[in-house]
């Protein structure tokens, strides 16, 4: 490749395309090379089952995506972009008792809790209210002061948390379960520190912005980014892996979707061993298993109001939740396994055939497990709707070996750019106010695995391009 350009981006998920946007908008040449056949990285949509059937690959609902200061301000609407947000962000069935459902309003959803209502309101209405206040520092750098410092401070006490100690105020099994299941989203063991942080933040977001879905599907995301990016005057190329920084094309600036050691292989010669070293100490966390089905009808469970929500989590108590979150990081597969699912056909007839649904539904393994999670994942949902089985017209598997096959990011099966243990929260990927800035110059990872981490939100890239910006374009 011999043309120039003033920024190249290696990867066009969610955070490459991003950053090519942030940088187009400041009148830049930008080039965005991708390595499969169409952009999107982890948002992605393809039919997996039956012809007409659309799964969402990866990512597939987007509380950080209608909630960040980022994306919310591009105009993805005029690009085909369209937003469903269901009645209500989650649903959360329970052994023998009525589902709990973290509905839009914070007292709507206390009400279901009984004794634990009014700490439930005292915990989230206030942060609820102010949540366009404090997204931009939840969904930023560590080290950088924050607007609004007394809100975020507030919010900052509870997320150092761990889920379980957080969860000792309440006494009911619904609050403690929805508030489990929440932040079973860290991928963490349930008694870690900061685990809390993950599962406020989304709840927050559920009470401020819902959870929604993109109609069509994700990929309806990534591709509305991409045409506002063409519009811009930013290129875009697909189909070709990069494999060393020397191949790309001449520019000021490089910015990378890429995880850490990827960093390490495209250097090459050009990094210290140390650096090298501390790049490959990154550590990924548990690995994914996901099945999609291709229903016949809707998923049948016992309490109806779980039709409410695209998203249900599937694990019971915080018990139950806590137990299977650990598995995985004593290497082995939690025979009840938290499956995070999701049932968009209720709300978007155009992901399936007249009368057919879709189901979406994960759950977390040991990194590079290479076992068969199909059926414990199918139990799980059965334990919550009888007969589901009987509603199965097709599945779809895919283990931590097919995950990175899909997208390199996704070492040994984790999705998450990275575990979100304390270390890696405050040093993501380094301890610095410019934590997107590697050791080679006007080189930078705008990636997941920088801050603040994994979620479909395009922050680490905005990020990365400010970075950008200011050292490279100033």
């Amino acid at each position: 490749m011999s043309e120039r350009y003033d920024a190249v981006i290696v990867g066009s998920g969610p955070n490459g395309l991003a950053a090519a946007i942030e940088l187009a908008r400041n009148d830049l040449a930008v080039l965005v090379i991708e390595g499969a056949d169409a952009i999107g990285g982890g948002t992605r949509t393809a039919t997996l089952t039956l012809p007409g059937y659309l799964h969402d690959v990866c990512s597939a609902a987007h509380p950080f995506a209608i909630g960040s200061p980022f994306l919310a301000g591009l105009p993805l609407a005029d690009h085909g972009l369209e937003w469903i947000n269901p009645p209500a962000a989650v649903a959360h069935p329970l052994d023998g008792r009525a589902a709990v459902l973290l509905e839009r309003s914070v007292e709507d959803t206390s009400s279901q809790l009984g004794r634990d209502a009014n700490e439930y309101v005292a915990a989230f209405s206030a942060l609820a209210d102010r949540f366009g206040d404090i997204a931009p520092a939840i969904l930023g750098p560590l080290l950088r002061l924050p607007s609004h410092p007394l809100t975020t401070a507030r919010f900052g006490v509870m997320a150092l948390q761990s889920a379980v100690r957080f969860a000792e105020r309440f006494d009911t099994v619904e609050a403690r379960a929805l508030l489990a299941g929440l932040a079973a989203h860290s991928i963490l063991p349930l008694d870690r520190a900061a685990t809390n942080g993950v599962g406020i933040a989304l709840g927050l977001a559920g009470h401020a912005v819902g959870w929604p879905i993109a109609k069509g599907g994700s990929a309806a995301l990534t591709d509305a980014m991409g045409a506002y990016l063409v519009e811009l005057g930013g290129e875009i190329r697909t189909g070709h892996w990069v494999k060393s920084l020397d191949e790309l094309p001449t520019a000021a600036a490089v910015l990378l979707d890429v995880m850490p050691d990827q960093l390490a292989d495209l250097a090459a010669d050009r990094l210290s061993a140390p650096a090298k070293r501390r790049l490959r100490r990154w550590e990924y966390g548990p690995g994914s298993f996901k099945v999609d089905f291709a229903l016949s009808n809707p998923v049948p469970w016992e309490d109806p109001q779980v039709q409410r929500s695209a998203t249900v989590h599937v694990g019971g108590s915080l018990e139950d939740i806590a137990v299977a979150e650990a598995a995985p990081w004593e290497g082995r597969a939690a025979d009840r396994p938290f499956v995070l699912l999701t049932q968009p056909t209720l709300f978007d007839e155009t992901r399936a055939p007249d009368g057919g649904h879709v189901v979406w539904a994960y759950c977390h393994v040991p990194s590079g497990w290479d076992g068969d999670a199909t059926e414990a994942i199918t139990a799980q949902i059965e334990r919550f709707a009888p007969s589901f089985r009987d509603t199965i017209l097709a599945a779809h598997s895919m283990g931590p070996a097919a995950y990175e096959r899909y997208n390199p990011n996704n070492v040994g099966g984790a999705i998450g750019g990275g575990a979100a243990t304390i270390r890696q929260i405050v040093a993501r990927p380094r301890f610095s106010p410019f934590p997107h800035a590697t050791p080679l110059d006007n080189v930078y990872l705008c990636s997941s695995a920088t801050a603040p981490g994994a979620g479909t939100h395009g922050m680490c890239g905005f990020h990365a391009a400010r970075t950008a910006l200011r050292k490279t374009f100033r």
